[in-house]
């Protein structure tokens, strides 16, 4: 079993107000880590050091996102925060057609050369655009070979494309470059809300079992919204995770 984490953007309107209480609140729920989406004006020091007293430690982050023009940034934070990974992402323009790919695989490229000068390796997060079609494959298909040296922190909700995909093929097609997945759960219908994880659509154990164990290090909960309380949810995804036997928790 992998640790389970949370990612904080699940919870981003409740952080706006206490963050530091829905810190203490993920701690008291049994999560080992956390992955921020933005430290809400704590410094990265201030951050890491209430996650670790806590009981938890910072799996992983997406902020700030590496591009071309703050990795100096982005190489500052990692190693506050104790990482030796760092993400960044693309929007739908960037994959919307073959030459459009080859263009964010050269800005990728370039991005993974010069942080990897500082010993940190580059993961990207997808949603649904990259696993959706694109002169006859899906647009990762086009894009993972033209950048061997980056890691994926698949979404698996995403990677299924509101069912027009298996997810855990996709996990297992780059299962070799995944240290991180997503997991989420859902009705996989667009413009609806999600669910807390083992109430939706997604076969989670299938999902996960998918992954290589050697090359996987954690799975990150995330919720982009719910329809009920958000904090009940990620609650009830980490008890569906640790109660099954998919994920590792403090308690």
């Amino acid at each position: 079993m992998k640790p389970i984490s949370i990612q904080l953007y699940s919870l981003r309107q409740e952080a706006q107000k206490d963050f530091a209480g829905v810190l203490k609140r993920v701690a008291q729920m049994g999560y080992k880590g956390v992955e921020p989406a933005g430290l809400y004006n704590y410094k990265p020091a201030e951050f890491r050091k209430i996650v670790e007293d806590l009981g938890m430690v910072v799996s992983s982050s997406h902020g700030p996102w590496a591009n071309p023009d703050n990795l100096q940034e982005v190489e500052d934070t990692a190693k506050i925060l104790g990482l030796d990974m760092v993400a960044t992402g693309f929007g739908r323009n960037e994959y919307k057609d073959l030459d459009s790919i080859k263009k964010t695989a050269e800005t990728v490229n370039g991005i993974v050369e010069k942080l990897r000068k500082a010993n940190l390796n580059v993961f990207l997060h997808n949603h649904q655009w990259e696993f959706c079609v694109v002169d006859g494959k899906l647009a990762y298909d086009h894009f993972a070979p033209l950048c061997p040296g980056v890691l994926f922190e698949l979404d698996t909700y995403w990677a299924a494309n509101f069912g027009a995909n298996d997810p855990a093929e996709q996990v297992a097609k780059f299962k070799g470059r995944t240290p991180l997945l997503h997991i989420k759960d859902g009705p996989l219908e667009e413009g609806k809300a999600m669910l807390a994880v083992g109430k939706g659509r997604m076969d989670v154990p299938k999902v996960i079992k998918a992954a290589d164990p050697k090359v996987l290090r954690w799975l990150i909960v995330e919720l982009d919204k719910c329809d009920t309380d958000m904090f009940q949810a990620v609650e009830d995804s980490y008890k569906y995770l640790v109660a099954n036997k998919l994920a590792e928790g403090n308690k």
